[in-house]
């Protein structure tokens, strides 16, 4: 009855623990959403209240990425040196520490960077050592749902962003509204990061109850505290077995160490047992990025009015592919230890070549009925300034080149111009990339019609930002100096109906519900996973590391990419990408419901040690 009783209560405490542990583990999930999602809803505000250039406030969103880059670098090192857990708590610290430093920069721009690169490094923490911790911690059934906790709860950062951002603009009025004064609107995003720190505070408080890692805690000699950190968390029969396997592990190690030449070199990536699940991890995490996928949910508002829906719809649709990403992330977690990850990612990657190709498709339909004015509108810029209404583009592109009317009547309504007619205009000026839409009105006397590029002059000396950009062979421009203007493509065509930006919007949300199911949560089951014991700290920092490199890369390229090549163009090379992704999911080993150890085993000798389970329905 006693014996009973306390396997009864030990039950309890290892599931209460274990979803305590899923708690945590979705809070640095929810951080790292929060990093990414928050400052597009503050943005604008941001924007409307300072005086930062446009060059400015893209350091200011891209000082996360920055932030998670440096980081990433450290991660591994970091987790070797602390133990998982008291990364953790730091990364939730520096989270915390950030909200205070960016509300009160007051108009500095170097403190707000500093807040935002401290909310970059937290992130790029989190995204290495939560993943791995939880791989160390979950037994072998519960891990898929363990990490994909961590992605549901990403997602739930993002649309809680999102709302924020929404809420904060009922309350206030949008960033644009010319009735609300300016220090409503510095409140404003003020409050969005306010409103975001508590889930930090949350995972900081609350981090100090996690237990340490096992695994980190075997390699470190301390073989008694990992077996009551497996035993919080699996019962202690199944920890013992654990612990068993760990020990057989370091002994086939040993044995291999001893029998190869080789054994000298140590634990160095360049064996072949670590070479293997280390490219197929780096594939993995870098085909993720090569979707797009942070890149269309950072400019998806803008693509979708590019697409045709205007107004409030665009934003509306923006919300329901977060929410979309979000509900999808549900059913992945709850498939991902039933299905396995091959065939998630296998599915998860068809689904979003079709969404991306679809995209792109659409936008391919309205592109090719563009009519190239570039040279028409270069001759049109006069001391670095340009001044043209869409009215004017079209008819001297019509005189220029008169069949245009045949190939395209609906360019014009008897003498006129036609309603919903768009000039487009790519074009740098200085450091800048821009992008310019003019558009003839149903209302002709309605303003707001012609692009307008000023004379831009430098008025501040270049700060250390200009002159690191340098190194990229970015020029520098001295104060006084005059920003020079080059057009790098204009186009005249019909503005897109809003038929186009529905379908834009339905193959977005194809793409991110088969994102959400299938790489949304399979990659960091992937870099967790496949990362054999021995490097995995350090292997995970350099994968994290390249995949945080590739998001930026697409990230800081993505508008200028549009401008030379149009959106067609770069979704369907978004969906070229997802196809190496595809076949790399092909050849990978299936890792449902093995622990660890096997998984590195099988990279050892090429077969995947069996299970009673597997062989009952091999003889079946």
């Amino acid at each position: 009855m006693s014996t009973d009783t306390t396997t009864t209560e030990l039950s309890a405490s290892v599931k209460r623990y274990a979803l305590y542990l899923m708690v945590m583990a979705g809070l640095g999930g929810l951080l790292y959403g929060i990093d990414v999602g928050v400052i597009a809803a503050a943005l604008p505000y941001i924007e409307k209240t300072s005086s930062y250039t446009p060059s400015e406030i893209s350091l200011v969103v891209a000082a996360v990425l920055a932030g998670s880059v440096l980081s990433s670098l450290f991660a591994g090192m970091l987790a070797e040196w602390l133990g998982r857990r008291k990364v953790i708590i730091i990364s939730a610290l520096l989270f915390t520490l950030s909200i205070p430093v960016i509300c009160f920069s007051s108009g500095s721009f170097f403190m707000l960077m500093f807040g935002r690169i401290l909310q970059g490094a937290s992130a790029g923490l989190v995204g290495v050592v939560v993943p791995m911790y939880l791989a160390e911690c979950l037994d072998a059934n519960s891990r898929g749902k363990g990490t994909g906790m961590f992605q549901f709860m990403l997602t739930v950062g993002l649309v809680f962003a999102a709302v924020i951002g929404l809420v904060t603009t009922e309350i206030v009025g949008a960033a644009d509204d010319m009735t609300v004064s300016a220090e409503s609107k510095q409140i404003a995003w003020q409050v969005i990061f306010w409103c975001s720190a508590l889930p930090g505070i949350i995972l900081f408080i609350g981090a100090f109850k996690l237990k340490e890692s096992p695994r980190w805690l075997y390699r470190n000699k301390r073989e008694d505290e990992a077996l009551l950190a497996l035993a919080a968390n699996n019962g202690d029969v199944a920890a013992r077995e654990i612990l068993q396997e760990m020990k057989d592990a370091d002994e086939r190690e040993a044995a291999e160490k001893a029998a190869m030449a080789e054994a000298a070199k140590g634990d160095s990536l360049l064996q072949r047992k670590y070479v293997i699940p280390f490219c197929l991890a780096v594939v993995v995490l870098a085909c993720t990025q090569a979707t797009g996928i942070n890149s269309v949910l950072n400019y998806s508002v803008k693509i979708f009015q590019q697409a045709g829906l205007q107004g409030s719809f665009a934003n509306w649709a923006d919300l329901a592919i977060k929410v979309m990403n979000m509900v999808m992330t549900i059913v992945a977690v709850t498939l991902v230890d039933k299905k396995g990850r091959t065939f998630l990612l296998k599915m998860g990657t068809l689904g979003i070549i079709v969404g991306l190709a679809g995209v792109g498709a659409m936008f391919l339909t309205v592109e090719n009925k563009r009519v190239d004015v570039t040279d028409i509108v270069k001759a049109a810029v006069a001391d670095n300034s340009l001044n043209l209404s869409t009215v004017d583009a079209v008819k001297s592109a019509i005189a220029a080149d008169p069949t245009i009317t045949q190939n395209y009547p609906e360019f014009m309504q008897g003498e006129s111009v036609a309603p919903g007619m768009q000039l487009i205009v790519n074009y740098t000026q200085g450091n800048d990339n821009k992008q310019d839409v003019a558009e003839v009105s149903q209302d002709p006397n309605a303003t707001g019609t012609a692009i307008d590029v000023k004379k831009g002059i430098v008025e501040a000396d270049p700060n250390f930002m200009d002159k690191f950009s340098a190194l990229f062979g970015t020029p520098i421009l001295e104060k006084g100096s005059v920003k020079e203007v080059q057009i790098t493509r204009a186009e005249i065509g019909m503005k897109p109906g809003a038929f186009t930006g529905y379908m834009v919007a339905g193959f977005f949300v194809v793409f991110i519900a088969f994102y959400a199911a299938g790489p949304g949560v399979c990659v960091w089951l992937a870099l967790s996973e496949l990362m054999p014991n021995r490097i995995r700290a350090n292997g995970m920092a350099i994968a994290l590391l390249i995949n945080q490199l590739v998001s930026t890369t697409i990230a800081g390229t993505f508008l200028p990419w549009v401008g030379a090549s149009g959106y067609s163009s770069v979704f369907f090379w978004l969906a070229g990408f997802t196809v190496i992704y595809f076949i790399t999911a092909c050849i990978m080993p299936e890792t449902k419901g093995r622990t660890l150890e096997e998984i590195e085993q099988y990279f050892t000798t090429g077969k995947m040690p069996g299970k009673k389970e597997d062989e009952d329905e091999a003889k079946a």
